[in-house]
């Protein structure tokens, strides 16, 4: 049993630690959506990834990358409503990636990259949660002042001489490494969400950015091990229990008797 669960705890709490600082930015941002859509098109790098023989992670973040280029270029443009274009582009990945696997007439099962599978962890995947988390949280350390700046205003922040494209793009680049290394454990159709709620929740209990980005890490490894021990115990879905688990934590700290603090 622990050969079985071990590795999956492992990882899982690698991206928990990973996935809840950089969730902030999507509450703070308000940026579900493209955290959506990145998702989405993450399927699509793992069709490529798999019909050109290359590696699966570096397949996806070169696709998540080239999607968050191009997202905001065409959101620049003003032509088509923000929410309308990221709707098009979050199926429209999402439908090609399906295509492309299915014309390559492999027995390829897309549940382990759709909602995760917890038998499908193992060493190399942990070796790539670990160093690609390594990477995200310094990235997001040395960009913390930055990103917290054109958050709160990106006009004020360019005033200051912050390169507010340059930041919003590395924000975009960490967004696409966090989908690459938890594909496997929660799926690509649920990333997001173990981004977005253990930061919603974490956001009622805190008082600066800092505690919020710290709690949300706290609680994303709690929705882990509870999750994993769901999934264990009644062989549902990995993903789908993390996220079921995450959001009863949510639904029990939104409960309590207080007001929301930042």
């Amino acid at each position: 049993m622990i050969e079985i669960i071990l590795p999956a705890l492992i990882g899982g709490l690698g991206v928990a630690l990973v996935a809840g600082p950089l969730g902030c930015f999507l509450v703070w941002r308000r940026m579900a959506y493209f955290g959506d859509t990145l998702a989405h098109s993450a399927l699509l790098g793992i069709a490529l990834g798999i019909a050109f023989s290359v590696n699966l992670n570096l397949a996806v973040v070169v696709v998540c990358v080239l999607m968050a280029v191009g997202l905001v270029f065409l959101l620049q443009q003003r032509q088509i409503a923000g929410d309308t274009l990221l709707g098009i582009l979050a199926h429209s990945s999402l439908s090609l990636g399906l295509i492309v696997v299915s014309l390559m007439k492999s027995r390829l099962d897309l549940s382990a990259f759709l909602f995760g599978d917890l038998l499908a962890i193992g060493n190399s995947d942990l070796q790539a949660i670990y160093i690609g988390g390594a990477i995200i949280l310094t990235a997001l350390k040395l960009l913390w002042q930055p990103l917290l700046a054109i958050t709160v205003s990106e006009e004020l922040a360019q005033v200051d001489g912050i390169p507010v494209a340059a930041t919003r793009m590395a924000l975009m680049v960490l967004m696409a490494l966090v989908i690459a290394v938890a594909m496997k454990l929660v799926g690509v159709l649920l990333i997001t969400a173990l981004m977005i709620i253990p930061a919603a929740t974490s956001r009622r209990l805190s008082s600066t950015p800092e505690q919020m980005a710290v709690k949300a890490s706290f609680l994303g490894c709690i929705a882990v091990i509870l999750g994993l021990t769901l999934s264990y115990s009644f062989d549902t879905p990995l993903g789908p229990s993390i996220v079921v688990c995450s959001t009863l934590i949510f639904i029990i700290v939104y409960s309590l008797p207080f007001k929301s603090l930042i």
